[in-house]
Formats: C-alpha cells, structure tokens, sequence
C-alpha cells in the first residue's frame, strides 16, 4: 500500500470477498464488485453488480410464514472475460497454480488493476495484466483491458466475453433460504462481429436492464481478426474469440460495455440507448483518460492532506473511505430518485435500504459537494406522502418516516431476522427506532446552515420539518404528575434494547423516554418553529393552509420542546431510558473471556436463552450520540431550554458511564465515540478513530465487510478529520472552528463548501488557516472561540490557536469525588426504582 493505492499481494481464497468489496467500482449510478473477470459466484467469489436504488420485491414462505422483502438486485454480470488452451477447459481461479498475483486499486485514478502469472495443468505459463474501470465521466459506461503473453507456450489461444443474466441474490449467507431470482430473460443476441447484447427484466417491479458488450482483440494499435463464435441462451450470451499466441507475444483484449435501463432519463428505450452509447463510445485510453480527469476534480474538491507521526496509512485509509463515498453518491446520482445505503451498493447487506446513517454521510457530501446533499433530501421528499400515511395508520399525525426505507418509502423492516449463531428466527422490532425522524430533520436543517439554499427550504424542507414535528407533538403524552412530555413505546439507537424485562417485545414493545430521542426531538420542535419563521409571508401562509396549521397548535410544540421529560440516574449521568438505572450489570470480563469476540451480544445471550433487555448493554451509542451531534454550547442551550441544568461534570460522568456498558456491535460505535472522547481524552479518541478507520479494511466485524462496506463508519471516520478535529460548526449564520488536533496529527489540510464560498483549511498544532478563493459571494463570518472575522472571497485569515491543556480531561485521571457531583433537573424526574412501563403506540 502506498498513499494512494490499496495493494494486496497473494491470491487468498478467505479474503477474496473481502477484496471485492474493497475494489468495487462505481460511479453513483452502477457498481461492480471487485471480482476476477473470470470467477463465477461459488462459496469464494461473488461479481455482483448493482444499481443506485434498483430494487425488487419478492415473497418467501418459510417454515408457513409468509416473507416479503425488497432487495437490491444484483443485475446481469457484464465482467466476464476467460481463456482457455487449445481445446483445454476454461481457466477458473481456482483451477490454476498463482506463481505471482497482485491485485491494486489506484484510488487517484479510479482503477482497478490485476498482475497474475497463472499455471495450468498442462504446466503453461501466462502472464495476465489487467485493468478496469466504471467510468465516472460517463455513468453508463465500463470497461476492461487485458493483456496476455504466453511465457512458455505457442498455440491455439480462445478469449470469450459474455454478459450473463442468470445470476440470482446470493451475496449474504444467512438471506439465502429466501427467494433469490428477482431477473426474468427478455433478448439476447449478437449484434455484429464484436458486439452482444442482453436485455433483463425484474421480475416485481417490472424495470427492465440493457447491457451490451464491444471486445475487440489487439496486435499493438491493430484489432486483429479472428474466428469467432456465439453461444447464446435465454439469459446468456457470450463471444468466443480463437486466434494463435506466441510464445512472448502480446495480445491485448478490450471489452467496453454500455448499461441502461428503463428507468433512464432522455431515452426513447434503453436498448436503442446502450447500442447507440456503444457505438460511439471510444476505445479503452480515451474512455480511460476522461475517467481519469473526473476523479481529478473530484479529489480536488474532496481530498484531505495529513501529516501524522503515527500509522503511515492513515492518509490512504482516509482516501480510500472518500473514494468509496464519492462512487455511491456522486453527481450522477442527482437526477436519480435514490437515498444513500449503509453498505454502500457494494453488495446485499441490509438489502441496500436506506437507513438512518445519512446523519453520519451528509455532514461529508454537504460541506464538499452540496448539491449532492440536495437530491439526497428530495430522496425523502418524494416519500413524504408515504410518511403521512405510515403515521396515519399508526394513529399519528403528521408524518412518520420508517427505519428502512427502499424504492416507496414504506416500511421495510422485516418482522424476524436469522440469528446465525442460534439459527433462530426472532421478532424485529427495530421499526420502533422512530429517531431516524429526528435524523431527517436535523438533516434538512444543517444542510439549510452550511448553504443557505432557502429555495429548498421554501419548498422542500420545511414542509418536511413541519410534518415530522407534528409526527413527534402526536406521539407524545403530558404527564401530570411529572408536568411532563413523555415518549414511549420507542427504541434508541442502541438497538439491543426492545422492550421492558419480562415484556414480549412484539406486543409490548418499545422503551419509554429515551434521552436521545427527546433532545433531539426537543430541538427539532425549536428548529421547526426557526424555519418557519424563515419563510416569506406569502409562503408561510401557504404551507399553514396546506397543513391546517395554525397558532394553537405552533404553541404546543413551543411547550412540548420546552418540558419533554429526561431520565437521570441518581448520580446525574443521563439515562438511555427511563427505567435503564433497574437493569443487571453485565459481566462484561467474563463473556469477553468466554467468547472473545461479544460485539453481537445480542445473537450470544439469544444463543444461551438470555436476553439483551434484561441488562445494561448497548450494541452502540445511544446516549452519547448526543455529544456527537451538538457540541457544549448548544446542549447546553437545549437543556436549559427544558429547564435541566447541564454542567462538565455530567458530561464527563455520562460519557464514561455509557462507554464501559457498550459493546460496539455496530461500526458507527467507533466513529461516535471517537468524536466524544477528543475533548476528553485525545489519545483514547485516536485510538477509536483507527478502529473506525479499519473497521472495513481489516474487517473488524468479522466477515461482514464481504457482504458490503459500512459507508456510515467510513463517512465518519473523514468527519471526525474535518469537524471534529478541525472543530468546525456551522450555527447561526457563523462558521465556528474549534481545532483540537490528535497528538498524532501534525497537520491538517481540506477544502469545505459554505454559503457559495470555497475555504481552504490548514491546521496544525499552533495555527488554523482559512484561505477563501476568488469566487462571486456574499462574505461570510468564521469564528474561533469567540474571536470573529467576516471573510470575503480572494481573503485569507489565520487564528493563532490557544495552547493545548497539558493533560486531557479523561474520566480515569478525574477526581472521583467531581464525577459524583449531582445534576439534577430542576424538574425532578420520578423515582428510577418505579419506572413506568407500556406498550408501544403500534
């Protein structure tokens, strides 16, 4: 590995999958796994290809339940490319001796290059090189060039080339017992000599997919002619291509391939478009060469430059986690109608749903490529009628976005999962995870701060954040006793956590009062009344009309965001929920030794006959997601404006109270707890960052990593560089800094976007500069602790930092008699040792 390229040397079948996730291509409309060119889907390789937002639906009865799920489809393979000897038999990966094998994906350049030197059974040597790309200059097109030299053979050489259709969803273990098929064949045919074409249907949602294939075979800059031959079925088609090698002769194959589909803009039907895109599409350098300047802008405007005394890799790490934020969503995606997945379209993880990591990911795209951000939210615009009726249905009002959301906007959490440890089917109830409404608001309303676009808040986004306000003012109750706002019946983010003990957590389901969920939802009703305020008369009163919005109701939310209820131990640390302090302590040492490996905790308990709700156990940040998303001052706003004291102390003593009780079973934990201890700890921060960092590349997770990326922990391993270190905060019309750099860290250089200005970043230890380039815009005002300067484009200024503390405000080296001090809120909450308990509202 170099800074720039991730290098594997070897040929390993145990992390084949693993390496194909890490090598996928794309480009925001289609990716393709990393897979060789001539590997077939079996127990080591999978070459998956897949479209932004191409799902189908299909029904699986199971054990006499009937399952319906939406997947993301892996689409008709257009990677193939084999060889054979003669009348030998197809080389296959597995079938053949590696005498050298490298495998290396040039992040700088968007290519995926391959160096074997293969042994058949015959004992002939050839030398293979190869390279690949799906070109983020034009969205529908890929190609691949290889070069073979027979090293101590001459004779009968055949390349075939074929697109095959007959692939099925087979990607994840533990989905394979469900229907798998979601491709019908329509059409193959050859088109002329060097071109074959292949038309799939999804067999639900009706969108067809068009891929048509161009190999050609060179002698130098001259195609060479030679006997060819098709072999076609309904869903398969492939070009053999015979021709004679010689011993150290170069032949140089080139397959360059055009995908469309129904869905496509500015077509009349997508197989006239593939053919004509093919048709006049160039051969592999110039394809190649304008492939190579669009990655050249983009890491212009989205790179970061480190210095660091620590891990030589930081920087390619870094770089390898944008590369593959920028292939998922890029400026291709803007006209499409998708969200942006976890996992990435890399593979079938989580079936490619769309969930609530947008918090993690859209810090990224909106301080770089705004615009990006933008389409992502008319994502859940389009789906706003959805929502209504979703929360309707639940007996709310307003609108209620699901946990996982795929092609319409309903509901896509299944209703049991596959524990693979017990092989168990158990009650999914992460449906109840009502925050990720909270998560679309806040998103709307950073988006609005760093740009400024009240166009899209005058039409888009404040529509938005009205109705998930109003969702939230329905689902709460006023509690008499407790002159309070409750929430119940919900689940945190921490996702082991589903019920009361002893409570069936199907139909008695949910928590009450959970703190991340009322801050958050306390604030959004204090932003959602802002952004009202922002609109122009004419539509305000239009938005009120069309909502039946009127005063009365405006007031109520004011008094909800002003007394939602709290839970606080008796030592004032925040409680993840009311009743949270009456749980069993875990025996945290005991399970670690027994297993080793308990981030899943809750697929250990589940395989003894325990349960995760009994305990205090977090599969990841639930509370402290708090001090991820705000930082002091502003919590320190919200929860005076709930009439809660909030103090250093609490902040300390939550922090590590919830860290000793989470097992990071999800690599967003790493991230999120990164960001929280870097103003308390900086080395510890260092530490969780790296863990975030190779929670991919070393797949932490142990196996999931082939199954596609985890895009949130790799967005937020780069956030933690830009907004967490650099301490950037976009509030009330000031760009704040607050850098505190890792020691690690000896500087630090990037490129943010605000308000129609280009600012350029440099941070050390000692100074933090702000470079705006030339550019027509309004000036802006950045601040760094309480020092401002309003900067106009073609100006620079430089803040001398304060020097860094001498020692870090750990917990561990904290007065143990501070960390006992009470805050308690001037409302007092009621006695832990009496929780309430109730159902779930649905």
């Amino acid at each position: 590995m170099n800074d720039w390229c991730l290098r594997y040397e070897g040929y390993d079948p145990q992390q084949i999958g693993l390496r194909e996730t890490l090598c996928t291509l794309g480009n925001g409309y289609f990716t393709t796994r990393g897979a060789a060119t001539d590997a077939q889907a079996d127990a080591v390789h999978y070459p998956g290809s897949y479209l932004a937002g191409g799902y189908n639906r299909l029904t699986t009865e199971i054990a006499g339940r009937k399952l319906e799920n939406e997947d993301l489809v892996n689409i008709p393979n257009w990677l193939p490319l084999a060889i054979r000897v003669d009348d030998g038999p197809w080389l296959k990966p597995d079938a053949v001796t590696y005498l050298d094998y490298r495998q290396e994906l040039a992040l700088k350049e968007g290519l995926l290059r391959r160096f074997l030197r293969l042994q058949d059974a015959e004992g002939r040597i050839t030398r293979w090189e190869e390279r690949r790309f799906v070109s983020m200059d034009n969205p529908h097109l890929a190609a691949i060039e290889m070069r073979l030299t027979p090293e101590n053979w001459s004779g009968r050489l055949t390349v075939r080339s074929a697109l095959d259709g007959s692939v099925i969803n087979a990607g994840v273990p533990r989905y394979r017992q469900l229907n798998s098929r979601h491709l019908e064949p329509v059409e193959t045919r050859a088109v002329d000599d060097d071109m074959i074409f292949l038309r799939s249907r999804m067999v639900q949602s009706r969108r067809e997919i068009v891929e048509a294939a161009r190999t050609q075979i060179f002698d130098g800059p001259v195609p060479l002619s030679a006997e060819q031959r098709v072999e076609q079925r309904a869903d398969f088609i492939a070009q053999d291509v015979t021709l004679d090698a010689q011993e150290g002769r170069e032949i140089r194959v080139e397959k360059v391939v055009a995908l469309y589909t129904s869905h496509d803009a500015a077509i009349s039907e997508p197989g006239l478009a593939a053919l004509n895109e093919l048709g006049h599409a160039g051969t592999f350098e110039p394809l190649c060469e304008a492939h190579r300047v669009a990655w050249k802008h983009l890491w212009e405007d989205c790179g970061i430059e480190i210095e660091t005394d620590a891990d030589s890799q930081v920087e390619m790490k870094l770089r390898l986690h944008i590369f593959h934020l920028l292939q998922t969503v890029s400026i291709h995606s803007t006209d499409l109608d998708v969200g942006v997945p976890p996992r990435g379209w890399h593979g079938e993880a989580y079936r490619g749903k769309i969930m609530w990591d947008e918090l993690f990911i859209f810090p990224f795209l909106t301080l770089r490529k705004p615009v990006l951000t933008r389409a992502l939210l008319r994502y859940r615009h389009r789906r706003l009628g959805e929502a209504r009726r979703a929360a309707q249905e639940a007996g709310f009002r307003g609108a209620m976005f699901p946990w996982q959301s795929g092609s319409d906007g309903r509901e896509e959490c299944q209703r049991v999962h596959l524990n693979p440890l017990s092989g168990n089917w158990i009650p999914d109830n992460t449906h109840r995870q009502r925050h990720i409404n909270a998560a679309v608001a806040y998103n709307v309303w950073q988006y609005y701060e760093v740009t400024e676009d009240r166009e899209f808040l005058y039409e888009y986004g404040a529509e938005l954040m009205l109705e998930i306000a109003r969702f939230w003012a329905s689902i709460t109750s006023y509690d008499e006793a407790e002159d309070r706002y409750m929430i119940r019946g919900v689940m945190g983010p921490d996702e082991f956590h589903t019920a009361y003990p002893g409570k069936d957590p199907v139909t008695e389901g949910g928590l009450d009062n959970n703190a991340y969920t009322n801050v958050m939802v306390s604030w959004l009703l204090t932003r959602t009344l802002d952004a009202l305020d922002l609109l122009p008369d004419t539509r305000r009163r239009e938005l009120c009309d069309k909502l039946g919005l009127g005063e009365e109701e405006l007031q109520y939310w004011d008094d909800i965001s002003r007394n939602l209820f709290i839970p606080f131990d008796g030592d004032g640390v925040i409680s993840q929920f009311q009743g949270y302090e009456d749980l069993k302590e875990f025996d945290w040492e005991g399970y670690r030794r027994k297993y080793g490996q308990i981030e899943r905790l809750d697929r250990i308990l589940d395989q003894e006959g325990a349960d995760p709700n009994d305990y205090k156990v977090s599969k990841q940040a639930d509370v402290l997601m708090l001090f991820f998303l705000f930082s002091t001052e502003e919590l320190t706003e919200i929860f005076a404006r709930l009439g809660y004291d909030f103090t250093p102390d609490m902040i300390f003593s939550t922090i590590h109270y919830h860290m000793q009780r989470t097992s990071h079973g999800s690599t967003l934990s790493w991230v999120t707890h990164a960001w929280v201890m870097a103003r308390a700890d900086r080395k510890r921060s260092w530490e969780l960052f790296n863990l975030a960092l190779n929670s991919d590349i070393a797949d932490l997770q142990g196996g999931t990593t082939a199954e596609g990326i985890h895009l949130g922990a790799m967005a937020g391993t780069i956030d933690l560089m830009q907004r967490c270190y650099i301490g950037i905060e976009p509030r009330t019309n000031v760009l704040t800094f607050n850098p505190r750099l890792p020691d690690e860290l000896t500087s630090l250089k990037t490129t943010v976007r605000y308000r129609g200005q280009t600012l350029d970043l440099e941070v050390t230890q000692e100074t933090l500069s702000v470079t705006s380039r030339s550019v027509t815009a309004h000036p802006i005002t950045i601040a760094y602790r309480g020092r401002t300067r309003d900067i106009s484009p073609g100006q620079r200024y430089a803040f001398r930092l304060f020097p860094q503390a001498k020692r870090d405000r750990s917990v561990k080296q904290r007065d143990r008699a501070e960390l006992q001090r009470q805050c308690r809120p001037r409302r007092q909450p009621p006695d832990p040792a009496q929780p309430e308990s109730r159902p779930g509202s649905d």
